[in-house]
């Protein structure tokens, strides 16, 4: 009798120890799939053999992060004040933080350059810099406290410092038969998707205090800091970079100049200026826009319905670019920056002619659409074309070139009259300008089988 109420005893046991790790396992089942996965998806096509996979979901950590930080400055610079204030706010804010960002940016390629067995911990670093601006920010926003503006530039400087890197590191992690078109969209489009999901949650989090946001970017951007040095340790080889120094072993006595922008051959610098000129009108959409819904909704929606629609539409855009790009092969980015251009410039000619709701949704997709793609393009020019040594410095000013066509492009935004066909107007002319200044030279560039670098 007592051996069998042992063995009962133990049955009970067993069948009680049993329902826990059931119960243990649904819990974790949504996490542990979600992460499998993401996983699975991210590592396809050899980008986990590679390290490419990694890559895709440190940027994603590097989105998710950016756009915590974003929702509660556009609550607190903003959406907190009326439109005549909030004019003034912003413009505060972009002289404060891009007047001095012009000055650094510059530094931060060469600097870089000088770093080339520490990409990993560059990448950490401006990974760490930005959780703790984040606190320093968390301060300002329930404060109103002027150390707002000093904390945005830092992590304006600490997100285009990982930017820079992250674009000379993809080369890098290629996977066989991939394009570095299709590299670069997978790793943005990983970073547009961890934007999309987080977005919301930071609107969530801004609703229970302007604080939160900035908590959760703290925590995204310290578990990206660990992340960082996941990343295969061929990311920190040196392995090609005395390219652009052989010519000096050629001619002894002659100094080599280390090739900027101007010297890598007329494909980067006409897809510079053709993504400037998208850049000018993605920064012009997002302020023209913004203070125009504000006080002039689409037919028939609030200002804030309105605002949403044209940002969701902006971002399906950017997420449809990316992807497109993701799947695209071609092997000349220089005719994709040519016609994504014009397809933005009839956009922008159609919506200031007929100017209405659905005209200025559809632009503002096609714009997002056009801007994902000659970016992928432009970057993978860069890698093509501009030698290892130089290529960090390479993609540090022409990150600093588009930042500030954006910055321009929202001044005017801010300054324009709240007349939406003059402003659409005045958008199409700066497009045409771009596109007739850089078709020629980008069509020539694709004929001739590339520009090529020239050190000289």
């Amino acid at each position: 009798m007592g051996e069998i109420r042992g063995k009962g005893r133990g049955g009970g046991s067993g069948r009680f120890g049993g329902s826990v790790r059931a119960i243990g396992r649904a819990l974790r089942l949504p996490v542990t799939g979600a992460a499998r996965g993401i996983r699975k998806v991210t590592h396809a096509h050899g980008a986990g053999e590679s390290g490419l996979g990694k890559l895709i979901e440190l940027h994603a950590v590097n989105g998710a992060g950016d756009v915590m930080i974003t929702v509660a400055l556009a609550s607190t610079v903003f959406f907190s004040v009326p439109t005549d204030e909030a004019r003034g706010r912003v413009a505060l804010y972009l002289a404060i933080t891009m007047a001095p960002f012009t000055v650094l940016a510059p530094v931060i390629g060469p600097l870089l350059d000088r770093l080339p067995h520490g990409r990993r911990a560059a990448m950490a670093g401006a990974m760490l810099a930005r959780a703790l601006l984040a606190l320093i920010i968390s301060g300002a926003a329930a404060t109103g406290s002027l150390e707002l503006y000093p904390a945005a530039l830092g992590v304006l400087v600490a997100s285009k410092a990982y930017g820079v890197v992250r674009s000379a590191v993809v080369p890098r992690l290629l996977p066989p038969r991939f394009s570095l078109v299709k590299a670069n969209s997978r790793v943005t489009l990983g970073g547009l998707l961890a934007t999309g999901v987080a977005a919301p949650i930071g609107a969530g989090l801004q609703a229970l205090g302007p604080r939160y946001p900035l908590y959760g970017a703290f925590v995204i951007f310290l578990a990206g800091t660990f992340l960082s040095f996941t990343l295969p340790p061929k990311v920190d080889s040196a392995k090609g970079e005395s390219f652009a120094l052989l010519a000096a072993d050629e001619q002894p006595g002659q100094a080599v100049r280390k090739p900027g922008l101007r010297t890598v051959g007329t494909a980067v610098t006409h897809a510079l200026g053709a993504n400037a000129s998208l850049r000018w009108l993605s920064g012009f959409l997002t302020f023209f826009l913004a203070f125009l819904l504000r006080d002039h909704p689409l037919t028939g929606s609030s200002a804030a319905v309105s605002l949403g629609i044209v940002a969701v539409s902006a971002g399906a855009g950017n997420a449809l670019g990316t992807a497109v790009g993701a799947w695209l092969r071609a092997r000349a980015p220089e005719i994709i920056v040519v016609v994504v251009v014009a397809f933005v410039l009839g956009a922008a000619i159609t919506a200031a002619v007929f100017f209405g709701a659905f005209l200025v949704a559809c632009l503002a997709a096609v714009a997002g659409f056009s801007q994902a793609l000659a970016k992928l393009s432009l970057d993978a020019l860069i890698q093509r074309d501009v030698p290892e040594a130089v290529r960090t410095s390479a993609f540090a000013r022409s990150e600093t070139l588009l930042q500030m066509s954006w910055v321009l492009g929202g001044a005017v935004g801010i300054v324009m009259p709240l007349n939406g066909t003059l402003g659409l107007c005045v958008a199409a002319a700066v497009i045409a300008a771009g596109w007739l200044l850089t078709a020629r030279g980008l069509l020539g560039s694709a004929r001739h089988g590339g520009g090529g670098p020239r050190v000289v």
